[in-house]
């Protein structure tokens, strides 16, 4: 991959970068440093009821597996970019040979070639069986 590529790809990578980071910027100010009351729009000085502390919760749950899935996602973002910088961006960690243009531009953070990526999938699915 020439150097031209590598800016391009880098420059998509630091873009997803810059939106994930503001995504999870905008889940923790929503939803983890908000109080119970605040986050249930309540400003009485009364408990509410069960049901509320339920739903808090359910949604508190949720922001967490959203945020701790865009921080996986973050970090494989971030191993690309060291990629890129390693000047080994696009190569296939198994077979070491070159990622299709194709799926890079649809998965730039990818690190595996249609190939590889499959017969990895197979054998997890052969494990889990």
């Amino acid at each position: 991959m020439n150097a031209k590529d590598r800016k391009m790809y880098e420059k998509i990578l630091l873009e997803k970068k810059a939106t994930l980071l503001k995504e999870l910027g905008l889940i923790e100010e929503a939803t983890f440093n908000q109080s119970s009351k605040d986050a249930a729009g309540d400003i009485s000085a009364y408990a509410y009821h069960l049901a509320d502390q339920a739903t808090d919760f359910q949604d508190r749950e949720k922001a967490f597996l959203f945020a701790s899935r865009e921080g996986r996602f973050l970090h494989h973002i971030e191993e690309a970019l060291r990629r890129v910088n390693d000047k080994d961006y696009g190569l296939c960690f198994e077979c070491k040979h070159p990622i299709d243009t194709e799926r890079l531009k649809a998965v730039p953070h990818a690190r595996l070639c249609i190939k590889c990526k499959s017969a990895e999938e197979e054998r997890k699915r052969k494990h889990l069986d």
